[in-house]
């Protein structure tokens, strides 16, 4: 399919086509200066037919099921009537930067849904287990009219909660039995999760998931009251015996009647649309400054000498910036 104008791609999207808005995506991660010119037209013309979803950041400590969440999950939410989109970030290789990009093979069922759509993307290094594009995708998504928009990140790390700027609601998922559940993960994620699910509650781990529900919803008490004025809730889900989930959708729904009543919800959008402006710029800026050969010349210089021991590099840094 050759789309030869900005509205070849805006008419595909709000049709709903796939094709087109996987190569609108593409086009937006795309480095390309031409590509990122398209892509910022495309974007200002998308702007009136998004924001009508929900969308959810889904978060884990590894081993947790992510993925097989995901996938029940997005089945549940297509039964209530729901068009579901995924986007599963990938973790890049430091080496290779290389991703294998094998969400989408994890979510077996979902992936073959009419009402689905699954997009895996590589990190591309990025911090925050998001990619710097992810935004914009979810923006697309939107005007192709998904109602809810899943944001699957790399994994639990000290730079997890940055996808907290770009979503609605911050679903953390936990295992039970895997040693201190509450010492397993960074306090800063916990008071950020606006729900938490404990995973594989079935079987035998029964029992123990719906300790660590107690142990869970007895720590968020201590926590700080929140600036929304929700109050997080611990649930627990078995993919395997497909069941909590209905319990997981409306605790987000509940979330979302509550803050949009509130006027919490879209001032949250609001502040993460500034959050978003600062970050672009700072990624401009960046670019900028590393495009000039004079610069670049001057740091391998500097490189050398603190390699050498000549400079510390606090001092290199300040001689690049007096």
């Amino acid at each position: 399919m050759k789309l030869n104008s900005i509205n070849d791609y805006l008419d595909g999207i709000k049709s709903g086509n796939i094709a087109v808005l996987s190569k609108a995506i593409t086009l937006i991660e795309s480095k390309k200066k031409e590509h990122q010119d398209l892509a910022s037209k495309l974007i200002e013309e998308v702007l009136p037919f998004s924001g009508n979803s929900i969308r959810v950041g889904i978060t884990g400590v590894p081993g947790v099921g992510k993925s097989t969440f995901i996938d029940e999950f997005g089945l549940n939410l297509i039964s209530t009537g729901k068009k579901v989109a995924v986007l599963a970030i990938d973790p890049s290789s430091s080496l290779s930067k290389g991703s294998i990009l094998g969400d989408k093979t994890r979510m077996e069922r979902l992936s073959l849904h009419k009402d689905a759509f699954i997009r895996p993307s590589s990190s591309g290094g990025s911090l925050g287990g998001i990619t710097y594009k992810t935004k914009e995708t979810i923006l697309l998504c939107e005007a192709a009219g998904f109602d809810y928009i899943i944001v699957e990140t790399v994994g639990v790390g000290q730079s997890e909660t940055e996808v907290n700027t770009i979503t609605d609601f911050f679903l953390l998922l936990m295992l039970a039995g895997a040693g201190d559940e509450l010492q397993g993960i960074k306090r800063g994620i916990m008071e950020m999760a606006d729900g938490i699910v404990i995973t594989k509650a079935d079987g035998d781990n029964l029992s123990k998931a719906n300790i660590a529900k107690s142990e869970f919803a007895n720590a968020l008490h201590f926590f700080p009251p929140t600036t929304s004025g929700w109050i997080p809730m611990v649930k627990t889900s078995s993919s395997f015996e497909k069941k909590g989930f209905d319990e997981v959708v409306k605790m987000i729904e509940s979330y979302q009647l509550q803050t949009i009543s509130n006027g919490f919800f879209h001032a949250k959008r609001k502040n993460q649309d500034i959050v978003s402006f600062q970050k672009l710029l700072d990624e401009q800026i960046r670019q900028l400054f590393f495009s000039s050969e004079k610069k670049l010349d001057q740091i391998n210089e500097l490189k050398t000498k603190v390699q050498q021991g000549l400079i510390s590099p606090y001092g290199a840094v300040r001689s690049i910036f007096p």
